[in-house]
Formats: structure tokens, C-alpha cells, sequence
């Protein structure tokens, strides 16, 4: 596929309906490392099934290892599996070059399809390319917005990070904040670092990025309190992960800072943390519905010949926000995981 990169005015949200009924079955997936199979539940949330001959679907993301943003991405990709007579493998590394390595290990299987994030898309492009060639589908989502279209991929699910890092500007400059450290846990990760950038251009006051090591919670802790020791101004910790920021309210403690902390991304503990406000507000780019569509859609591409955004657009899932008003309306999915 070679069609021109959009433009930033022509992205356009996709909407999307999905029906919710009852999961009939489970899916086969592989463990976070790309070995085992094993069976999965699709977290309660599906929609029959479908009776087309059985398919094999490659996930293959960036997943740091702990991170429960990524067991909600895959409920999500599970339900649809299950609903779509789909044998699904997951796999996931955080580097960049073990990645691709997933990717070509899923062409010499010879998939029916792959759904990838593109966190470092260089690094993916060589074995993206690959797929393409050997006629496998490809699907992008949660991260690679500005290089799914570039990389001959059929369809993007997620969020413009760029876009939602404005908004979190926006927010925090009517709320009266004037010095941020916006907390990058994977340095060189493009869909972070577009957050933060994002932040800064929306904001109306003083940003800083400061990174971490997010797959080492204690030293995430232990950075982010020197910096608010070193720092006292800093009025607002922004976060690109629920983990991190759980862990930066103990920072934020333990440095005797007055900071408050914001971040991008849910699961159960953080809304929870909404609701007693040690965290004023979260950015939700729904990775439940990532994961689903990412699946769906392939099915659909191979039962019926469908692709959304007319492979020039991609289905927008976030941003949206999430504080003290609202969560009450996500806490009962967020306890079950698909939130």
C-alpha cells in the first residue's frame, strides 16, 4: 500500500460501534515473551462468534514486562479473538530490535494477520516492510500514529499522543499550574516522548522532561523525589503510565513537595486514586478497545475486505479524561480490567 502520509488537519476520529454480549470462548495466546501458549480469559466482554474458518493473529507489542496497561490491551484483543474464531499469539519486547525480531517469527509462521505497535518505528520498518511483501495484513495501534501510513499498514488504532499531550496543557493551565515535570519512562519511545512534547505546547507555563527507568519502580520513585527535593517549584508531576504514577504520589510524599500529580493512562488502583484524590486526573486512550479493534479489524479485512479511515485515517480511541466528576462512571469496568 502507498498511499501519501495525511496531513494533521485530515486525522479524523472513526467511529466506531461495538456490540457487548457474553464471551462464549477463550483464545490462545503466548506469553509475554513470545514462548508458551496458553489459554486466556477474554475478560467477560465479547459478542457471539462467528463461524468463518479459524484464522491465526499475531499481536506483537512493546510491552515493558509488569505493566498492566498491556493486560487490558490484551483482554481487549481477546474478546474479539474469541467472538471472531481467531487463534490469537501474543508476543512482546520493549526493544525495538527484538520486536522486529517477533514480526519476522509471525511472517515464517505465515499469520493470517499482525496487529504492532510501532513505539520505535525505525527499528520495525525492515521486518514491517517484510509482512507487507508476504501479503499478511498489518494493523497498527497505540503507538505509531505518524508512521502507520508510511509503513504500508492497512489500519491505526489509538490516540494522537501529540493531541492529547495539548489537551493535558490546556487542562493544566486552567487549573493554575506554572512548572511541570512531565516523567518519560522509556527513553526514545516516539508515543512518550509526543506526550510530552504535546504537554509542553499546550501549557502556558515551564516544562521539563525527566526520565526514568520504567521497568524499575524503586529508582522511578527515587528520581522523581530528587528532582521535587532539587525543585521545589515544580507544582505538577505529569505521568505517561499508571504505575508510574501511583508510584510518583509516594515520591511526591516522600520529596515533602506540594506537587500534584496527573497522568496519561488507567487501570483499577489509579481510578481509585482519582477517587480519593491523590491523583487529580488520567488521560484514557481505552487500550481495551485498541486491542479489540486491532483484532476485529483484521478479521473483517479477510471475511469481508473492510478497512476504516479508508487506510488514510486513523480510529481515534482518546483522549479523554477522567477526574473526581466521572470516574465513578469507568470504576466498574476498571475493577474488571477492561478500563
Amino acid at each position: 500500500m502507498n498511499r501519501s502520509l495525511p496531513s494533521r488537519s485530515r486525522r479524523f476520529t472513526v467511529l466506531v460501534a461495538l456490540t457487548a454480549s457474553t464471551v462464549l470462548t477463550v483464545a490462545g495466546c503466548s506469553s509475554s515473551s513470545g514462548g508458551k501458549k496458553s489459554e486466556e480469559s477474554a475478560g467477560g466482554v465479547s459478542a457471539g462468534k462467528a463461524t468463518t474458518p479459524r484464522m491465526t493473529i499475531a499481536m506483537i507489542t512493546h510491552a515493558v514486562p509488569g505493566d498492566t496497561f498491556w493486560d487490558t490491551i490484551r483482554k481487549g484483543a481477546q474478546a474479539a479473538a474469541a467472538k471472531d474464531n481467531v487463534k490469537l499469539v501474543y508476543s512482546s519486547d520493549p526493544n525495538g530490535g527484538n520486536q522486529a525480531n517477533l514480526v519476522q517469527n509471525a511472517i515464517d509462521q505465515k499469520v493470517d494477520g499482525i496487529a504492532v505497535t510501532l513505539a520505535k518505528p525505525d527499528a520495525m520498518k525492515g521486518t514491517v516492510a517484510k509482512a507487507v511483501q508476504a501479503g499478511i495484513p498489518v494493523v497498527g495501534f497505540n503507538s505509531g500514529v505518524d508512521d502507520w501510513n508510511k509503513q504500508g499498514l492497512l489500519e491505526y488504532f489509538g490516540q494522537d499522543e501529540t493531541v492529547a499531550g495539548e489537551a493535558v496543557g490546556k487542562k493544566l493551565s486552567s487549573l493554575g499550574a506554572k512548572k511541570i515535570a512531565c516523567v518519560i519512562q522509556e527513553q526514545g519511545q516516539v508515543a512518550l516522548e509526543a506526550r510530552c512534547a504535546g504537554v509542553k505546547k499546550g501549557f502556558s507555563g515551564t516544562t521539563q522532561n525527566l526520565f526514568v527507568n520504567g521497568a524499575d519502580m524503586p529508582s522511578v520513585k527515587s528520581t522523581i523525589t530528587a528532582k521535587l527535593k532539587q525543585d521545589p517549584s515544580i507544582d505538577y508531576v505529569v505521568t505517561l503510565a499508571a504505575p508510574v504514577a501511583l508510584t510518583a504520589t509516594q515520591a511526591v510524599s516522600d520529596g515533602g513537595s506540594k506537587a500534584k500529580v496527573a497522568t496519561f493512562d488507567l487501570n483499577k488502583e489509579l481510578v481509585k486514586a482519582i477517587q480519593d484524590g491523590s491523583i487529580q486526573f488520567a488521560v484514557d486512550q481505552q487500550p481495551y478497545l485498541q486491542g479489540y479493534l486491532a483484532v476485529d479489524s483484521l478479521w473483517l479485512y479477510k471475511n469481508n475486505g473492510n478497512y476504516s479511515g479508508g487506510g488514510v485515517a486513523p480510529v481515534l480511541t482518546g483522549p479523554a479524561f477522567v477526574d473526581k466528576s466521572n470516574v465513578a462512571a469507568v470504576a466498574a469496568y476498571a475493577a474488571k480490567g477492561t478500563r
